[in-house]
C-alpha cells in the first residue's frame, strides 16, 4: 500500500525540504503539497532535502486538500489542538496501526493511504480534519506543546517506520474483516449530491448548511464507509431527487 505525506499550505521552504528528507529517511512513498505558500524547490528547501531531493522534485501540488486525498482510502491527520476536535483524538501508535491495517490487505487495486499535516501557524481547520479517518496527537510537555512542522513529521514517521518493521499483528479470524474505506473523492462526491438534495427539499438552509454537513461528514468518517456503502448512499440520494421532482398524479391531494 502506498502512503503519501500531505502538507497543507506549508510556508517555510526549510520545513518542506526537511520533510522531504524525513520521508526518504523512513521510506515513505510520496510527498503531496496543498497550495504551498512558498517555493518548494527554493534553494533552502533543496539544501535541507539532501537525499530526499528526488522526493521533493517529484512532489505533486494540489489546489485543495480534497483534491490531494481524492484517491486515498485510509487517512490520518495530525493536530495539536487539545479540545473541540470534530473526531476523537488517538495516540500515534493507534492511528498509525489503523493506517497500516490496509497494507495487510493490500491488492494491486488497493487505494493509497495518506498522512496529513497542517500549516505551521494554525494547523488544520475542522473541515480539513473531517477528511481524515483518524486524528493523532503527539504527546509533549504541557509547558511547551507546539512542535516545529518538520519535527512533528519526523516523530510520526519514526513511529510509523517502527510499526512497519515490527512483527505483523496476529490476524483476527473470529469475524470477517471490515471493508476498506471508500476513496475520499467518491465520498466527497456523494456528500455534495446529498447537500444539493437537502438544500433543494428544504432540510438544509444556506446559513446552516456548513454546520449540518460537518455533522454528517463526521458521522460517515466515524463509520469509515466502504465504496459499496457510499454507492448505496449515492443511489438513495439520486432516487430521492427523482421522486421529489416527479409530477404528482392528476387529482392527488384533492
Amino acid at each position: 500500500m502506498t502512503i503519501h505525506l500531505v502538507l497543507v499550505e506549508p510556508a517555510g521552504p526549510l520545513n518542506v525540504g526537511s520533510v522531504a528528507r524525513a520521508c526518504a529517511n523512513f521510506g515513505l512513498d510520496g510527498l503531496r503539497l496543498v497550495a504551498p505558500r512558498c517555493d518548494p524547490l527554493a534553494e533552502e528547501a533543496r539544501r535541507m532535502a539532501v537525499h530526499g531531493l528526488p522526493l521533493l522534485e517529484q512532489a505533486a501540488i494540489y489546489p485543495t486538500l480534497a483534491a490531494a486525498l481524492a484517491d486515498c482510502g485510509r487517512v490520518v491527520a495530525a493536530t495539536g489542538r487539545k479540545e473541540g476536535e470534530p473526531l476523537p483524538l488517538v495516540p500515534p501508535e493507534e492511528a498509525l496501526s489503523w493506517l497500516l491495517e490496509g497494507a495487510a490487505r493490500s491488492t494491486p487495486t488497493a487505494t493509497p493511504a495518506a498522512l496529513v499535516f497542517g500549516r505551521e501557524d494554525r494547523g488544520l481547520a475542522n473541515g480539513e480534519l473531517l477528511q481524515a479517518g483518524r486524528l493523532l496527537q503527539i504527546a509533549t510537555a504541557p509547558a511547551c506543546p507546539s512542535l516545529n512542522l518538520s519535527h512533528a513529521v519526523a516523530v510520526v514517521l519514526h513511529e510509523l517506520h517502527g510499526l512497519r518493521q515490527g512483527p505483523p499483528a496476529a490476524a483476527d479470524t473470529s469475524s470477517p474483516p471490515w471493508p476498506e474505506p471508500c476513496p475520499r473523492g467518491e465520498l466527497e462526491g456523494a456528500l455534495t449530491d446529498a447537500e444539493d438534495l437537502l438544500l433543494e427539499v428544504g432540510f438544509l438552509h444556506p446559513h446552516t448548511t456548513r454546520a449540518r454537513m460537518a455533522k454528517l461528514r463526521a458521522l460517515l468518517q466515524r463509520a469509515q464507509a466502504s465504496r459499496e456503502e457510499v454507492a448505496l448512499l449515492r443511489g438513495m440520494v439520486c432516487q430521492l431527487r427523482w421522486a421529489s421532482r416527479r409530477p404528482s398524479p392528476a387529482g392527488e391531494g384533492r
